[in-house]
């Protein structure tokens, strides 16, 4: 790149300008990672739009990482955000107010220039993949009070919720870690982010069992009522709050928001009737999402050997992509109903093609077209006896997998 082309994009980017930040902490900017020098101040030449901004501090020979905190932004052209590392709390924090232009202004003037590193801009694209549904409303309506999330501020979450193997491993990594007895965070002030709530099981009163257990396999229903009551009929900022909760979960490592975006997956994948009648598009889209989002996290050459691991989430195991986990069995689900629906958008049905053969290619899933029962696969001509209460008591079992309602348990 030419200098004169690269002062332009540095005084049409947005500059992130970081103060006093001790030597070896990591910080990231959405898929890029720096680790702090003597020299380093910040992040230069940032596209204008929303970012995630998270780091781990380290004991200070680079060796123990503390649990990530990260925090969204939305930066206008030629913005400036500024942060300075407050010691006493080993966190990021807003400079006074007096303080604020004076830095501002030295950016401007190119005064931290040689102390910024640049945003690759090569990498830009894929972050635009993770995040084109995102926009300042959302990450405003959502980010918890304070802008930050940290897993530590979740710990109660952990111990009360029947664990998974994603549950167990963030439980194990946190009681390993020397900051997890750390009281530099005062927990009583931290507040979780404001996520929209997703029933796990439709639970009304007074309709028939048959009714009742439609409603809780097929879950088009419950997704028009969320869309119109929580998200104003807008189906851009359903997508937007998976995205939030994604990358959330997948860099900053929370768990609420990997339970957050677990629910959405759950709620739109269990829709038999709505992604081919009423939301063709709205599904199309997500299909999309959830596409690029398991593409970036499953590329092999993302996972950090470092101490916090910031490149990639831990969570993000082999255990968490086993063949009985919720996903595979809710990919598994949809992928048969849209091969065998009898009209498919056409898109729809490219990108849900897609999304199968990433995951057969990734992971090594082989979504079988016969039907089959918690592992159990029989051809159309067996003859078989499944008494219901055994087979609704098998699924309900299944921690992975989402519970239902059967008129035969009423």
């Amino acid at each position: 790149m030419d200098p004169e082309t690269a002062l332009e994009l540095v005084k049409r980017g947005a500059t992130l300008l970081l103060l006093d930040v001790p030597q070896y902490t990591l910080v990231a900017l959405d898929t890029q990672v720096f680790t702090v020098g003597p020299a380093f101040m910040g992040i230069k030449m940032i596209p204008p739009g929303p970012h995630f901004v998270y780091y781990s501090s380290s004991t200070g020979d680079g060796k123990d990482f503390s649990p990530i905190t990260g925090f969204f932004i939305d930066v206008g052209p030629s913005e400036v955000i500024i942060r300075q590392w407050d010691q006493q709390q080993e966190q990021l924090v807003k400079v006074l107010e007096e303080e604020e232009e004076r830095f501002r202004q030295g950016v401007k003037s190119l005064e931290f220039d040689r102390h910024l590193g640049p945003y690759n801009l090569s990498q830009y694209g894929e972050w635009k993949c993770l995040s084109n549904y995102l926009n300042k409303e959302i990450i405003e309506r959502i980010e918890p009070i304070g802008g930050e999330i940290t897993v530590t501020c979740e710990s109660e979450m952990v111990k009360t919720n029947a664990k998974t193997a994603v549950e167990k491993a963030l439980d194990e990594q946190l009681r390993n870690s020397k900051f997890s007895t750390s009281t530099s965070v005062d927990k009583s002030k931290m507040k979780g982010c404001y996520y929209t709530s997703i029933p796990r099981v439709v639970k009304r009163r007074g309709i028939e069992a048959e009714r009742l257990s439609s409603l809780n396999l097929d879950k088009s229903e419950l997704l028009e009522s969320i869309l119109t009551n929580d998200y104003g009929g807008s189906e851009d900022t359903l997508l937007g709050e998976l995205q939030f909760a994604y990358i959330a979960f997948l860099m900053g490592q929370s768990l609420e928001a990997f339970l957050q975006w677990k629910a959405l997956v759950c709620l739109l994948l269990g829709c038999t009737e709505a992604p081919f009648h009423s939301r063709s598009n709205l599904f199309t889209k997500f299909i999309k999402v959830i596409y690029y989002q398991l593409k970036y996290g499953l590329q092999k050459d993302k996972t950090e050997t470092t101490g916090a691991g910031i490149g990639l989430s831990t969570l993000l195991d082999e255990s968490w992509f086993s063949a009985d986990s919720f996903l595979y069995q809710l990919c598994r689900d949809f992928f048969q109903l849209v091969q065998n629906a009898s009209v498919v958008d056409g898109d729809l049905l490219e990108w849900t093609r897609k999304l199968q053969e990433l995951l057969e290619n990734n992971l090594g899933w082989e979504f079988q077209q016969n039907n089959s029962a918690d592992g159990i696969c029989f051809d159309e001509d067996d003859e078989v006896s499944l008494d219901p209460y055994f087979f609704a008591l098998s699924l309900l079992l299944t921690s992975s997998y989402q519970p239902f309602f059967f008129s035969t348990l009423q």
